[in-house]
């Protein structure tokens, strides 16, 4: 297979062991190696031509870092990372391995746990029950069918599922809150009102996903939370920089 540089997956400790029958991006999957540099390595494969955002390569990079993380405590890189040559990847680690160092150490023994909230929308009849603006206007549009009566009341629900999101998300922020090292704020997502990553000890994960779980079983009427636990360490290595660009995908 034909390459067009290096692809970086990951920085990991220097007495990493890569998994056995893991493979990397491309087809057929290219072979992984590390490049170590004092007490860092990063985990990489000849990177092929043309990379594109392919299901099987995003999978594969995916796959990797997933089983990375559960042995250990991992600087995850964003798909499609590319160095030019190995002496590019080397350079970086000398140059940053002390800040690579001190972001492993520092979520050693952790994993990420994302949580969305989206209002619910299966919840209309309760909320009708419990809201009087909503009931009024609902009784309205029944009363006198019109393009606004109804353009009325589809806006004051909306308005009424996302307040109540809002609000469940806020309450489940501060239940979950003491049970991580950290928080990290996710980009907005659209129809989200609540988008958090939280850096959980693994030997506590259990337990988080469980109150989790409890929470949102409790507050179906008002909110619709969806966890994705447990994940690399995305959200909390945003100061490790990349020994690579980004190649186009």
């Amino acid at each position: 297979m034909s390459t067009a540089g290096v692809y970086v997956y990951a920085i990991v400790p220097a007495d990493a062991v890569l998994p056995a029958d893991a493979g990397g991006v491309g087809g057929p999957a290219a072979p992984l190696r590390t490049i170590s540099e004092g007490r860092v390595a990063a985990v990489v494969s000849d990177a092929p031509q043309k990379l594109r955002a392919r299901r099987r390569d995003l999978l594969a990079h995916q796959e990797l870092l997933q089983r990375l993380a559960d042995d250990g405590p991992v600087l995850p890189m964003r798909f499609g990372m590319v160095a030019p040559d190995e002496e590019t990847v080397y350079r970086q680690l000398a140059d940053a391995g002390g800040g690579h160092t001190a972001a492993l150490e520092r979520i050693s023994g952790g994993v990420e746990a994302n949580v969305k909230a989206f209002p619910a929308q299966d919840a209309l009849a309760a909320l009708v029950a419990q809201d009087g603006k909503v009931r009024r206007l609902r009784d309205e549009a029944r009363r006198r069918p019109s393009y606004e009566a109804s353009l009325r009341l589809g806006e004051a629900v909306a308005s009424a599922l996302a307040a109540r999101a809002a609000e469940a998300g806020r309450r489940i922020l501060r239940e979950l809150t003491p049970l991580a090292r950290e928080t990290a704020a996710g980009p907005d997502v659209e129809g989200c009102v609540l988008n958090v990553s939280f850096l959980v000890d693994r030997a506590a994960h259990e337990g988080f996903r469980a109150t989790a779980q409890r929470f949102a079983d409790g507050h179906r009427e008002h909110v619709e939370l969806r966890l994705v636990s447990p994940l690399p360490c995305y959200s909390f290595v945003t100061g490790a920089s990349g020994p690579a660009r980004t190649a186009g995908v």
